[in-house]
């Protein structure tokens, strides 16, 4: 009669992370098709490294107000509500950003587009939250590998597409990620109660664990850190190989290369993890990653260079899913700090980047990611052991 009882509620956990795997891979192949389109959007637009940077930082403010406003609507409505909604949303404003053509143009839209993804961001991490919660064992690398395979095939669809026009791409892409969201509405409000119903349950529970506040710091700071190489692999990658004297194709395919590599880490991660702990997984991963595109960036050609971006993704894969399966410790709010401090990383680093680009040279400012990862090796295991 007890297993009567309960097995209805095994099937919704399921449920939602299958919603959660394909909005994680949507958001993740749309991502892939910007970035790795961005040198035609500068060469459209007649600007510099500079000038992109500042629409860079205009994605980068708008997701930062987007996570707030999405924290807010989490809290009030539940995250799965927020998936549908704000996954048409981001679709829609990457077909605006089809459609500029203008640095003011570019700077209004990249804002919007920011807004959109960070609401969309807290939905789909804060559904994550519960529904590894729901299953009981850890499966928050493998959800962020769906992630990572997606932008690996937006990667692979924008080097394909490369003669396409950019305004075209981002206007299918952004329809075909509005209608897709449009869909799963359905389901999404089949899992709703779940949603809620787990966050309840689980509360007191969840609760009775503290990180002190000085842990959570550190850890939203090693996630801002290793989120920047990832924001760097999206928003600069092609364009350092196009810097190279790499064809389109081959600079379009730079960031499928990195999320192969990314997505290899977290498919792997999980067992990694059990096996050997996190802080040492994490702590090797982050050598890889500092020494692979340290070297590539001092070796200055094509093969090198895409040997440096792959390390970069196989080096970090792990860590972000770790420094949040360790926040976790310390229930939602701390969860929720460590995601939106290390997402401010994703967006303002390639910002940064462009910045110190304008400055110096591109090789040299990509010395930022590189050298973040070699601090990560240095303090992580001081963050992720269990306490």
């Amino acid at each position: 009669m007890t297993a009567t009882a309960h097995a209805p509620v095994a099937a919704p956990p399921v449920t939602e992370r299958r919603l959660l795997t394909g909005f994680y891979a949507g958001a993740g192949a749309t991502m892939a098709v910007w970035g790795a389109r961005l040198p035609s959007v500068q060469e459209a637009a007649h600007i510099g490294h500079g000038r992109l940077s500042l629409v860079l930082f205009a994605a980068a403010a708008g997701m930062v107000g987007g996570l707030q406003l999405g924290g807010r609507l989490a809290h009030r409505h539940g995250p799965s509500r927020l998936l549908a909604a704000s996954g048409v949303a981001f679709g829609l404003t990457v077909v605006l950003l089809a459609q500029c053509h203008t640095l003011t143009a570019l700077i209004g839209a990249a804002a919007l587009f920011g807004v959109t993804h960070g609401v969309l961001d807290v939905g789909i991490n804060s559904a994550a939250v519960n529904c590894q919660n729901a299953y009981g064992r850890p499966i928050m690398a493998s959800l962020h590998a769906s992630y990572s395979l997606g932008a690996m095939g937006g990667a692979v669809l924008a080097a394909c597409t490369a003669r396409v026009s950019y305004s075209a791409m981002f206007t299918v892409i952004g329809l075909l990620a509005a209608l897709a969201a449009a869909a799963t509405v359905a389901a999404i409000r089949s899992s709703t109660q779940l949603d809620e119903d787990s966050t309840e349950e689980r509360g007191t529970a969840r609760g009775s664990a503290s990180v002190p506040r000085r842990m959570v710091w550190l850890l939203s700071a090693l996630a801002a850190a290793c989120l920047l190489g990832e924001g760097a692999a999206l928003d600069w990658s092609a364009i350092h190989l196009s810097g190279l004297g790499a064809s389109d194709a081959v600079a379009a395919a730079t960031y499928a290369i990195y999320s192969a590599a990314m997505a290899t880490g977290r498919l792997l991660g999980d067992r990694l993890t059990a096996r050997y702990g996190a802080p040492l997984v994490v702590r090797r991963g982050a050598i890889v990653a500092a020494v692979g595109l340290g070297i590539s960036l001092a070796v200055g050609n094509t093969p090198a260079a895409l040997a440096g971006w792959m390390a970069l993704g196989l080096g970090l894969s792990i860590t972000v899913p770790s420094l949040i399966t360790a926040a976790g410790r310390g229930g939602p709010r701390a969860v929720g700090t460590v995601a939106a401090v290390g997402y401010v990383g994703l967006v303002a680093g390639p910002a940064a980047i462009g910045a110190l680009a304008s400055l110096t040279s591109l090789p040299l400012a990509l010395v930022l990611p590189a050298a973040l990862a070699a601090v990560v090796a240095l303090t992580s295991r001081h963050a992720l052991e269990p306490r």
